[in-house]
């Protein structure tokens, strides 16, 4: 049988961090909460979602993450992986944005 995957959102320095894992359990540090085996889309040469690259350059190399209880927002079971994301925690828009579009032209 396939691990649980979980979304895990939670609070860092302002900002709404959305990260996948399929380990989260309490800490043996009292307070915090425990999450391992992050999950990342892997894409060899462009990066098509830059969120994704800037998450997997923040904790590519994390065997385990230590959250405090408080910062979490929301730990969610889910059935597949969506879209990762880093948001502005005032505002709720994107901190990293995708590649702009091209402008429409004039008609």
């Amino acid at each position: 049988m396939a691990k649980p995957l979980y979304k895990v959102t939670f609070l860092n320095h302002g900002k709404v961090y959305e990260l996948y894992a399929r380990h989260v359990a309490g800490s043996s540090l009292w307070g915090f909460t425990e999450v391992g085996e992050l999950v990342f889309d892997l894409h060899e040469g462009l990066v098509v979602d830059p969120t994704e690259e800037r998450l997997r350059d923040e904790f590519g190399n994390t065997k385990m993450l230590h959250l405090p209880m408080q910062s979490i927002v929301r730990v969610e079971e889910v059935e597949r992986k969506g879209q990762s994301a880093i948001r502005d925690a005032a505002t709720g828009e994107k901190v990293v944005t995708p590649f702009p579009l091209p402008a429409k032209p004039p008609r």
